[in-house]
């Protein structure tokens, strides 16, 4: 197992220089021919908040302190981990015509499409510290902790792009249905409404089995110092991205041979 593990370290950083030029890629290619460019990554999300501030203030602000940065809070992360399995649906079969020609671990494109989105999820906290600096939040020591949840939140995402990347190679509509399971996990995530509206049963499913809860709830709890049960979220939350990194990496590793008879 260990001889394994120093093996597949040793691949990645004989490919490291290749790893961080897809990242760099990643990234440029979002911002290509863009006036504001590196900016976007704060005003879309900025922009979204107070879109989504005042269509769901009436509804849902009451019961909720600090409603914006509560909004935005959930929306950076839930945003990241969209936006890191788009990117890493077609990591594949994108790249499909360079490993075709010569040897490239092939788990370096999903890895890169995941940590390149990762990076766009750090710009955007700029937004989150606009909108702390605005509504005058306290903040303490504990906001340091945000890292906890974040670092969680790659690993889970970096092991579901694992998974979801080889099944895209063998079932290309993994795209759309993807698209349409998002936007369920989105309205099943208290994003935008605070948990506690929800009915008793549906609250118990979501604050146990939900691991995006974990991770929104552990950083809402750092941001709003609300005092929470921040220290369970923090350990459901790395048990599901340690589980979601070793599928991830099994599945992966058990079809990788297999995606050029698919290609």
């Amino acid at each position: 197992m260990m001889n394994t593990v120093v093996s597949r370290f040793k691949i990645f950083t004989k490919y490291q220089h290749l790893f961080f030029q897809l990242v760099a890629r990643n990234i440029k290619l979002r911002y290509r021919r863009s006036i504001l460019g590196y900016l976007w990554s704060i005003l879309n999300p900025l922009g979204t908040m107070i879109i989504m501030t005042i269509v769901f203030s009436a509804m849902f602000a009451r019961g909720v302190a600090n409603f914006p940065v509560y909004l935005l809070s959930g929306q950076l992360l839930f945003s990241f981990m969209m936006g890191a399995t788009a990117w890493a649906l077609p990591s594949i079969i994108g790249n499909a015509a360079l490993f075709k020609k010569i040897y490239i671990p092939k788990y370096i494109f999903t890895l890169s499409a995941v940590t390149s989105e990762f990076f766009t999820m750090l710009f955007s906290l700029g937004a989150l510290l606009v909108v702390l600096a605005v509504t005058r939040t306290q903040l303490t020591v504990r906001f340091l902790l945000i890292v906890l949840p974040i670092i969680e939140l790659y690993i889970f995402c970096l092991g579901l792009g694992m998974l979801l990347a080889p099944v895209t190679v063998f079932f290309r509509d993994t795209q759309h249905l993807w698209n349409v399971f998002c936007t369920a996990w989105m309205y099943m995530t208290p994003i935008f409404y605070p948990v506690e509206m929800l009915p008793e049963w549906l609250r118990s499913i979501i604050t146990r089995f939900n691991p995006m809860y974990f991770y929104i709830a552990a950083f809402r709890e750092f941001t709003l110092n609300s005092g929470g049960d921040w220290v369970s979220n923090i350990c459901r939350g790395a048990v599901a991205a340690v589980i979601m990194l070793f599928v991830g990496i099994f599945v992966f590793s058990r079809t990788k041979n297999k995606f050029i008879l698919y290609m």
